[in-house]
């Protein structure tokens, strides 16, 4: 089943950079909506088993610039391998994903 509509997901080191990173995605219209929010992390790098405070961003967009938001996300990470998860939103509210068609639409300045 397809979907006309996905979030793709990152971790962040900091507030500063997950603020950064979100206003970009919507002023560039890659997404209609970021959410950040601090995460606690536990994970193995290395060789080594490491906990951090990050920040998740959650990207609300067409699944049609998907790729080109997940390019942008790898071109302006600072990790070395960015966490990057694309998943489907299979249903939502009608309204919801009309807005979100409109605000990943093209720019209007550029039009």
């Amino acid at each position: 089943m397809g979907s006309d509509f996905v979030i793709v997901s990152t971790t962040i080191g900091s507030t500063e950079d997950a603020g950064r990173l979100g206003r970009a995605l919507v002023e560039m219209r890659l997404a209609a909506c970021v959410h950040m929010m601090p995460v606690a992390s536990v994970y193995r790098w290395k060789g080594d088993i490491k906990t951090a405070e990050e920040y998740r961003i959650l990207a609300k967009t067409r699944a049609d610039l998907a790729d080109s938001l997940v390019e942008f996300i790898k071109e302006n990470h600072p990790y070395e391998v960015p966490e990057i998860i694309v998943t489907p939103i299979l249903s939502g509210h009608k309204s919801y994903l009309h807005w979100l068609t409109e605000e990943t639409g093209q720019n209007p300045a550029t039009d």
